[in-house]
């Protein structure tokens, strides 16, 4: 089933739908990491305020606690959570390799130690799908292998192989009919085992395709510069998913490229360290020049944080350890990332992307504010 309609493009930048059965997706799209079933310090009220048109979850998260058939029982983690727009969920696999020191990858898939009991636990392919399956998310990720890099050639291309045999079990696996299964590229920053990877995985038909395996290790510009050699070798009439990815300037670098979809943790994490993101570059309030700064955190932002509060009271609440510093700069931090991604989808619609994209990257390298 075709989910994807491409409406327009600006050079490789494009802008699109994603059609879902909890509502259409604008692309280019950042999508909010709700990695426990929350974005961080943020109402689903605040989410929807800010028109997030889709959010993630975490199928290794949401495993461990609360268990998935807890989740299926209370009706699926759209009911559950009060959510009625789109989910992701991802497949668990980057977390558990994260724990390298803790897992053994074999065919079957990879037997972890759990990092809040240290409880063994296996999680195969089937396993990650009959997880997202009752989590019941829109778009499921298939169960991968994400290596770390720097990686030999051989050690990618085994563990390419390793992904390729896991998609047809995932593939294979009977989801909800409403749930769209994506398949995740893998090979480094090797043109050719990415492209035999996506050929392989073409073949078996996904309604999506995902680029992982990236800003894990390698120096970004090797990323920018793989990203615009191969994303336009990627299927036109589907939607091209980089994970895991990242700043501002890497959001925008990726949909030059032709990427579609986006997600970090980014905005949030760096919200409960102070960081505000703005177009003049990230402004880190808890900085003693901001004492007594009665302006708004950024004042071009039109978010209702920084049309009411100050740099000097937000630094304040931070300093003292309230939590409502971290949800104020979330709010803002989501609100910008938003903004930004439908900036650029009107560039898009323009023909005017790369003027966008030149524009905001002067201004957001501005040193003025760091």
């Amino acid at each position: 089933m075709e989910i994807f309609n491409l409406q327009a493009q600006s050079k490789q930048a494009r802008a699109g739908e994603i059609q879902t059965a909890h509502g259409v997706i604008q692309t280019p799209i950042f999508m909010p990491v709700g990695t426990r079933a929350t974005v961080k310090s943020l109402w689903q009220e605040d989410l929807e305020e800010l028109d997030a048109d889709i959010i993630l979850g975490n199928t290794y998260h949401l495993y461990l606690r609360p268990g998935h058939e807890l989740i299926e029982k209370m009706g699926g983690l759209h009911k559950w959570m009060t959510w009625d727009r789109p989910i992701l969920t991802d497949s668990g696999g980057f977390q558990v390799f994260s724990l390298s020191d803790l897992n053994k990858v074999t065919e079957e898939g990879v037997k972890f130690q759990s990092h809040i009991d240290g409880s063994y636990h296996m999680l195969s392919p089937e396993k990650s799908m009959e997880i997202q399956k009752a989590l019941g998310s829109d778009i499921v990720m298939i169960f991968d292998e994400c290596p770390k890099l720097p990686a030999t050639k051989e050690t990618l291309r085994e563990s390419m192989e390793l992904t390729l045999r896991w998609a047809k079990r995932c593939k294979d696996y009977g989801l909800q009919p409403h749930q769209n299964l994506f398949s995740i590229i893998q090979g480094g920053l090797h043109v050719d085992l990415r492209t035999e990877c996506m050929e392989r995985l073409i073949e078996l038909d996904f309604p999506g395709y995902a680029l992982g395996g990236l800003s894990v290790g390698e120096k970004n510009e090797e990323m920018v510069s793989f990203l615009n050699s191969f994303t336009p070798k990627m299927p036109q009439d589907k939607p091209r998913y980089l994970m895991g990815v990242g700043k501002p300037i890497d959001v925008l670098n990726g949909i030059r490229a032709g990427i579609d979809m986006f997600d970090c943790v980014l905005p949030t994490r760096n919200a409960r360290n102070g960081q505000f993101l703005t177009k003049n570059g990230p402004l880190n309030v808890k900085k003693q020049r901001f004492i007594a700064d009665g302006l708004p955190p950024d004042p071009s932002c039109s978010c209702k944080v920084c049309k009411r509060y100050s740099r000097s009271y937000i630094r304040h609440l931070y300093n003292v350890g309230e939590y409502l510093a971290g949800q104020l700069i979330s709010f803002h931090n989501l609100h910008f990332y938003l903004n930004m991604v439908r900036e650029a989808r009107a560039a898009i619609f323009e023909d005017k992307f790369d003027e966008y994209y030149k524009e905001f990257y002067k201004n957001y390298t501005n040193e003025m504010w760091k």
